[in-house]
């Protein structure tokens, strides 16, 4: 059987239970709040931008390592055989990208 407990002893057991119920009513009131939902929104997105940006970075250096490595020989001599061709896809992109800034300014 359960020891007996004085009405002092169950007062500040409802005293320090109420402390607790502020308390944890005070943290939902914080992380209900807006401004910390859109903070909290922010900080997810930002951190998925970054992930995304890390891998495409990655990628990107990696296209750009191999290409590099595809355009040279063994022993580092160009590969004019490829050079070429990339040299005229690059000099026909700069050609397309001029004529539609012309024309939208025009």
């Amino acid at each position: 059987m359960p020891e007996a407990r004085t009405p002092a002893q169950i007062e500040a057991d409802i005293v320090r239970r109420r402390e607790q119920l502020a308390e944890t009513l005070d943290e939902i009131g914080v992380r209900m709040h807006p401004k910390t939902i859109v903070g909290d929104a922010k900080a997810k997105v930002a951190s998925k931008v970054d992930q995304t940006a890390g891998r495409a970075v990655v990628a990107v250096n990696r296209l750009v390592t191999d290409l590099k490595s595809g355009l040279r020989h063994e022993d580092g001599t160009p590969r004019v055989e490829r050079l070429v061709p990339v040299a005229l896809v690059a000099a026909g992109l700069v050609g397309v990208l001029v004529l539609a800034a012309r024309r939208k300014r025009g």
